[in-house]
């Protein structure tokens, strides 16, 4: 269905995409892999008609691609479900549906008509959603087949996943899985983009893996096992995807006792120790994050204490918290963290710039050195600290964010979801800085949706369900059954 030959290109001083040969067959779901800057969204964008290539041949059912043109390529039957939807939230599900090919009688919309062309089609996908539903009151989970659905009523024939499922609930991620499968008994070519390497062997035929923007290697994906495909990946052996941890040791630093913040918690009580990796674990919904949030500076509790070095946590917002030695890394990197349109060096430093002020200006040179040795100790990858973070790879503005955070003195760091879209490269990177931290005598709360990483990195494990603590394993005995059960309702006996 897909073929593509010699495919090229350059922007100033990165190559992104050197001479890749790609296909995808009718009625195949093809995994696309590789490290962040690897040449994943470069083609991606090709496909879509955002960017144009420099050279190479690109045909779709055996017919050349027109190139450098969204709407031509939109019409050739190419689809793109991106991780971050293009709707247009304030429309109905079938008038986005139906949004750039709207059916009309006489110059007026015929809405009846598209309800019901957006119904059967989504009925198709085995959703029951109201096409009249504006979009903006619809689940992520059903946003997303809104997106599928409108791929469909557009004649696609191939559909690409961009990272669907960062955002996805276990339940919505099954519903997703099932929807490809029916895609691909139908006949569709899809290409399904994801760094969770356990969705890859769950879901794909083959998999194609793109290093350095180099085509390395494609094999059906029964043929591969994990550590082939991270060789392939990073090019080398990662010796151990999860560094050992040393054990924990020192005094209770945070002690929370009956915390609540109603509506969004109701009861948490755990404590995290100096040098320990503290993991919190839940199906979405059941807290996490507003905990973390409270903790943070971000949300004011309603009830209970926490305490931290013996002194309350009171805080006014994440200001105070940071004041009082509480740094908090959001699950959001590109809404709530990043500040996009800012350098490396001013996206580092910004936090901590009384620091860097001589009689009452900012001193460039101390806040550009301070930025440089973070980059250095963090091991963030960048031509120069001036560049906009923006164009830095997800793991590379995950580092510069924990830069950011420990150019304060801090005694505790709460990191929600740490490793979400990163490479299994960077992931690496990010467990050997918690590693460091934690030997440093810093406390460390790590809020995953990803169990292998709570299991590997976590001293011990605390889970939530429903607004609640309702259990804590220590390692020896944590297992992604035994997780489960507690957040299930079960007492992980």
């Amino acid at each position: 269905m897909l073929r593509i030959r010699g495919l090229s290109k350059q922007y100033p001083g990165v190559l992104a995409l050197d001479r890749v040969d790609f296909e995808v067959a009718a009625g195949e779901v093809h995994a696309l892999v590789g490290e962040n800057g690897a040449g994943k969204s470069t083609l991606v964008k090709i496909l879509g008609g955002a960017v144009e290539p420099d050279s190479g041949d690109v045909a779709l059912a055996g017919r050349r691609l027109p190139l450098g043109s969204p709407v031509a390529a939109r019409r050739a039957g190419v689809a793109i479900i991106y991780q971050e939807f293009s709707l247009a939230p304030e429309l109905s599900a079938a008038e986005n549906i139906f949004l750039g090919r709207e059916q009309t009688r006489f110059g007026l919309l015929c809405g009846r008509t598209m309800r019901d062309a957006a119904r059967a089609v989504l009925e198709r996908l085995g959703c029951n959603a109201d096409p009249a539903a504006r979009v903006e009151s619809l689940s992520v989970g059903v946003r997303q087949q809104v997106e599928i659905a409108r791929a469909l009523a557009f004649d696609a024939r191939l559909l690409v996943f961009d990272e669907p499922s960062a955002t996805l609930t276990d339940q919505e991620l099954s519903r997703l899985f099932e929807t490809i499968r029916q895609l691909r008994a139908a006949g569709l070519a899809i290409i399904y983009i994801s760094h969770r390497l356990e969705e890859i062997f769950a879901l794909a035929d083959r998999v194609t893996v793109l290093r350095d923007g180099r085509h390395m290697a494609t094999a059906p994906v029964r043929e591969v096992d994990r550590a082939q495909l991270i060789r392939w990946m990073v090019g080398r052996d990662l010796a151990e995807e999860f560094p050992p941890r040393a054990g924990a040791g020192g005094d209770v630093a945070l002690e929370v006792r009956g915390l609540a913040a109603r509506p969004y918690f109701h009861e948490a009580t755990f404590d995290v120790r100096r040098g320990e990796i503290v993991g919190l674990a839940g199906l979405v919904g059941a807290g996490r994050t507003s905990l973390g949030l409270a903790l943070g500076g971000g949300i004011r509790p309603t009830e209970g204490t926490a305490m931290l070095d013996d002194r309350p946590m009171d805080f006014g917002g994440p200001w105070d918290a940071l004041d009082a030695g509480v740094g908090y890394l959001t699950e959001d990197r590109k809404g709530r963290g990043i500040l996009e349109f800012l350098s490396v060096a001013e996206n580092i430093t910004i936090s901590n710039l009384p620091a860097y002020r001589l009689f009452g200006l900012l001193a460039e040179g101390r806040r550009r050195a301070a930025a440089q040795e973070s980059c250095s100790r963090f091991r963030v990858k960048t031509p120069t600290i001036d560049r906009p973070i923006r164009t830095l790879s997800g793991g590379n503005q995950q580092k510069a964010l924990l830069a950011r955070l420990m150019l304060r003195p801090l005694k505790l760091l709460i990191l929600d979801e740490p490793t979400r879209g990163i490479d299994v490269g960077a992931k690496a990177e990010v467990y050997r800085l918690m590693n460091a931290l934690a030997a440093g005598g810093l406390a460390v709360l790590m809020i995953s949706s990803e169990l292998p990483e709570l299991l590997g990195m976590c001293d011990r494990i605390v889970v939530m369900r429903e607004g609640r603590t309702v259990g804590e394993l220590p390692r020896g005995a944590a297992t992604q059954e035994r997780i489960m059960d507690l957040a299930t309702g079960g007492s992980a006996a």
